[in-house]
């Protein structure tokens, strides 16, 4: 991947961190189940580390 296309793929990885959060937000608010939604965001976390991880190495 080019640096483009992995700062892309960051701002798209937030975007869907931030779109989950507040739908967790929401199924908080009417005792809904988070599990899924925990996941979700555990997954979007490691993958925003990996890209941060390649676009330091990129600059070094």
């Amino acid at each position: 991947m080019t640096t483009k296309e992995l700062e892309a793929k960051l701002q798209e990885l937030k975007s869907d961190y931030a779109r989950i959060q507040g739908d967790m937000d929401k199924l908080e608010y009417v005792k809904g189940r988070v599990s899924s939604a925990e996941r979700q965001l555990v997954r979007l976390e490691e993958e925003i580390a990996a890209v941060n991880k390649q676009l330091e190495e990129r600059k070094a």
